[in-house]
């Protein structure tokens, strides 16, 4: 399998049939423009891979990501062409995982914030430390909550949740996200990555055709809400050309919190 495409990510074989993707980057591993399209493009280049039964996806560090980087953001504002790209990505990076034809499971640790959060939450089994913070991070930016928010967190957490965390920006830890029902299982946080990795060994040694079929029948309910999706996606980059994204960027840079009645 030629993987060059993807030089910023890490290929491991901790286990057979487990292959774990890892990414290193500054700033709370933050998706610079490279990694964004790389982690929204590596699923099809692994979907006829045959020796692939289960996907780890880990980020180095101990921090999962800190969603799309400065730069990233700075591109698209600076670009038509840009930011229409990194629609295209930001919709891959959610349907990738969904579609893929084998389990995938995150291992978060740390932080997992906007884009990061998106491809946790397209996993399959999200394992999370008990003090992990996960975030949308969208409205905080000025940005309407897009990526995967406005079609996964309805469906995990109910909408009544869904609406406050997603509209007051609230974070939640691992632990809280678990008795929400946002991800599948929170740990010790120095316990993340062993019980993720004996989840996706449990996978890869299971019926390859039960479980793929399983996956793809239950993810039927999130492709039932894919003009959501679109929409939300649509209005969070239409976000990005508006004032309020200013200063929602001003704030993140100067660690400060925005004052979007300044922004008006």
């Amino acid at each position: 399998m030629d993987l060059s495409a993807f030089p910023d990510l890490r290929f491991l074989w901790p286990r057979p049939g487990v292959l774990e993707i890892r990414w290193s980057a500054p700033g709370l591993n933050a998706f610079s423009p490279a990694l964004h399209r790389q982690l929204a493009g590596v699923w099809k280049a692994l979907e006829d891979w045959e020796e692939v039964r289960a996907v780890l996806l880990v980020g180095e560090g101990g921090a999962f990501s800190a969603g799309g980087s400065f730069g990233l953001i700075e591109e698209m504002r600076a670009s038509r062409k840009a930011l229409l790209r990194v629609l295209r990505e930001a919709r891959a990076l959610v349907l990738g995982p969904l579609d893929f034809p084998r389990p995938v499971v995150a291992a978060v640790e740390g932080v997992a914030v906007g884009a990061g959060l998106a491809l946790a939450l397209a996993s399959d089994v999200v394992v999370a430390g008990k003090r992990a913070r996960l975030l949308d991070g969208h409205t905080r930016l000025g940005v309407a909550a897009g990526d995967h928010a406005v079609l996964l967190w309805p469906l995990l957490l109910g909408l009544a949740k869904a609406k406050y965390h997603l509209l007051l920006n609230e974070p939640l830890t691992g632990e809280e996200a678990e008795r929400l029902g946002l991800v599948a299982l929170a740990v010790e946080d120095e316990k993340v990555y062993e019980k993720a990795l004996e989840v996706a060994e449990r996978l890869a040694q299971g019926p390859r055709e039960a479980l793929s079929h399983t996956k793809h029948a239950l993810n039927n309910w999130p492709r039932s809400f894919l003009a959501h999706f679109d929409a939300s996606l649509a209005l969070e980059f239409l976000g990005f050309y508006g004032s309020e994204v200013e200063e929602g960027l001003r704030a993140l840079k100067e660690k400060r919190a925005p004052h979007f009645g300044d922004a008006d």
